[in-house]
């Protein structure tokens, strides 16, 4: 049942602040680049800012001898594989493009990593594509995919591939049951750069069960357009996805299961492409007021309502999905990224905000609360005007994860410098790491995006990538909960 804008206006009024403001307005002028500072103006704002970060986080990063990744002191890291160096079981070199990624545990304390390989376009524009392993092959067209990395206890490594074929392997997500939704960033058809296929589809991948993975099928059901990432809601069984698109701006979806259906291992190869109910979300304020685009909240602590308005067209076979809406209908986002499932909902990244959308920053992170049926913007980046400065200033927030220690880590895919940073519970950033890997020149420097980041069961190791060339990196350390001096009403309030 969707939540009406009587009903949020109705409990806003009952309720009051408590509802609206499910964090610190102030918090945000501790992030760096913040749009908005606390009463005290901007010197206040930063003399805090210095304060309140210097409190949490691991310390500053200490440059990388091999120029590869700086970490805090006592931080270590190890590389599990590289693009054309290391190699599959099969003999051909580990494909390029790391992107989204999920750790599972073995069962002797070793780490399965399921591994996106974001390459779209031919395939032959690509040296190191995802090899078309016999009977794991989508569409041999395209060059994308999935690899399992087998990370075990004793520091050996195996990789294989998990599907092929696929395009533009960005984001995705973990299931309740163990296993990786891999989602394709397009909406390619059949006869574009050699594919004999569709594209722009949700992929289940089993790191467990590799012979489950033959024959990869779509779940159509999810719909075509270019996917970011998914998360499973484990107690209602809604599925949502984000959608990186623009002009217009992309959208956030939810799905709902038909009646009867119940999730777990090999269930969603059961369901027909039209299975279930897909929606796209349109938020309003607490006057009831719609809101068009998301970039319109700009302090920490915005609330809205969410209602979900049905999809006609879920496999664009004429009109890409977030053009059947016209406006008003849906709200929308530029560059919905990374999700999470944790504490009873998800967080979800607006990556940045530029000419496309009414406002502009350099990074949103909302919370979706499913009980409420509300959104809550958490971190707020104001824009970066110092991009290859020597402080941490972060934008372009990509994927995310959660962390065992409190509050949420971020890959970050912006200008100049690229970072892994954490944000506490209370608002506050701080660095995890620096891609010190220059692949551009001396002149004209240029660091690759992080993805994939996520941590072992365990929470000693934080996985992360370097999307290009195509780096996955063990990252451990002196790990333990951050802020719990100053914690506020925290993710999920």
């Amino acid at each position: 049942m969707s939540l009406s804008r009587r009903d949020f206006v109705n409990r806003s009024t009952l309720v009051g602040a408590g509802v609206l403001i499910a964090g610190s307005a102030e918090a945000l002028a501790t992030a760096p680049g913040a749009i908005a500072a606390p009463a005290g103006g901007e010197a206040q704002a930063a003399e805090t800012a210095d304060a309140e970060r210097a409190a949490v986080g691991y310390g500053p990063l200490v440059a990388d001898p091999e120029n590869l990744l700086a970490l805090p002191q006592g931080f270590k890291y190890k590389v599990i594989t590289r693009a054309g160096v290391t190699k599959l079981k099969t003999g051909e070199f580990t494909p390029s493009n790391h992107d989204g990624t999920s750790a599972f545990e073995d069962e002797r304390g070793g780490n399965l990593l399921v591994v996106n390989h974001e390459l779209g376009g031919a395939r032959a524009n690509w040296p190191n594509p995802v090899p078309l392993t016999e009977g794991h092959v989508y569409d041999p067209g395209a060059a994308g995919g999935c690899t399992v990395v087998h990370a075990k206890a004793n520091g050996t490594v195996e990789e294989w591939v998990g599907i092929a074929g696929t395009a533009t392997n960005c984001a995705g997500g973990v299931t309740p049951w163990g296993t990786w939704l891999s989602g394709e960033e397009t909406e390619d058809k059949a006869g574009k750069n050699g594919f004999t296929k569709d594209h722009g589809y949700i992929f289940e991948v089993d790191p467990f069960d590799n012979d489950y993975n033959r024959d990869p099928q779509p779940v159509k059901a999810f719909g075509r357009y270019a996917h970011e990432a998914v998360v499973v809601d484990p107690k209602r069984g809604h599925v949502y996805l984000t959608e990186d698109a623009s002009n217009p701006n992309g959208l956030l979806f939810r799905w709902t299961p038909p009646a009867g259906f119940k999730h777990g291992r090999y269930k969603l190869r059961s369901l027909a492409a039209d299975a279930g109910v897909l929606e796209a979300f349109k938020v309003f304020d607490s006057q009831g007021k719609f809101i068009d685009d998301l970039s319109r909240a700009t302090k920490v602590g915005t609330t809205y309502g969410v209602d979900w308005v049905k999809v006609e067209d879920r496999d664009a076979k004429t009109v890409s999905v977030r053009k059947q809406f016209k406006d008003g209908e849906v709200t929308r986002a530029r560059k919905l990224e990374g999700m999470w499932w944790g504490d009873g909902g998800f967080h979800f990244v607006s990556s940045f905000a530029r000419s496309e959308s009414p406002l502009q920053h350099d990074g949103q992170v909302w919370f979706y609360n499913p009980v409420r049926r509300t959104i809550t913007l958490k971190v707020l980046l104001g824009v970066n005007t110092d991009v290859f400065g020597d402080h941490d200033n972060y934008d372009g927030p990509d994927n995310i994860t959660v962390s065992p220690y409190g509050g949420i880590v971020i890959a970050e895919d912006g200008e100049g410098v690229s970072h892994l940073f954490g944000a506490t519970e209370d608002g506050l950033t701080y660095p995890i790491a620096r891609n010190d890997l220059n692949i551009g020149t001396a002149e004209k420097p240029e660091f690759s995006e992080f993805t994939g980041v996520t941590f072992s069961d365990d929470g000693k190791t934080l996985f992360a990538n370097i999307q290009v060339p195509g780096i996955q990196l063990a990252i451990t350390g002196p790990w333990h909960r951050l802020n719990e001096h100053h914690r506020g009403q925290g993710y999920g309030a």
